[in-house]
């Protein structure tokens, strides 16, 4: 299908005029292009990571070496889609779109060389969707509430809006 700028353009879901680098702490999403179950399984409400996940994992826990003014919070991977909590602390250099594009880039580039190195499976075009979600976690109770949802995602899965079924002879 030829694009179509009134279909297919996407709308912003950032808040106009709001300063991302603010101190603040931030809920995230990134999705798996086209929704592929290339980090990992569900096995058993627990997850089982890939190489590809294992590589998310270890580079999002990575972020505050070269964020130093952000903490980590809360996160987990999923088979094709990742949540996060991010607190971005004073002096507030980051945005939050420098560090996930910072993320998507790093671990894209690692995977594609342990292809190279170790014969992982391949991907087709892009490892990530082109954007990511962000909501902006304005008090105690929301914190609590999105670590409670992260904690619990693995176990809600096949409830999850973003459940793709596993491939054959892949345990759900």
């Amino acid at each position: 299908m030829k694009y179509n700028p009134d279909i297919h353009r996407r709308r912003s879901i950032r808040l106009k005029k709001y300063n991302y680098s603010r101190s603040n702490a931030y809920f995230v999403t990134i999705c798996v292009q086209n929704r592929e179950c290339l980090l990992g399984n569900i096995i058993n409400n627990k997850v089982s990571l890939s190489e590809l996940g294992k590589l998310v994992e270890k580079n999002w826990n990575k972020l505050i070496q070269r964020f130093t003014n952000i903490n980590l919070d809360s996160y987990v991977v999923m088979p094709n889609h990742f949540h996060g909590i991010i607190i971005i602390n004073p002096p507030n250099q980051p945005t939050i779109s420098s560090i996930m594009g910072a993320f998507k880039s790093i671990t894209t580039k690692e995977y594609i060389q342990g292809i190279q190195d170790h014969h992982w499976p391949d991907f087709e075009g892009r490892i990530w969707q082109k954007n990511y979600y962000e909501h902006i976690i304005r008090d105690e109770k929301s914190l609590e509430i999105l670590r409670n949802y992260i904690r619990n995602n693995p176990s809600n899965w096949k409830e999850d809006k973003l459940f793709i079924e596993q491939r054959i002879g892949q345990e759900v």
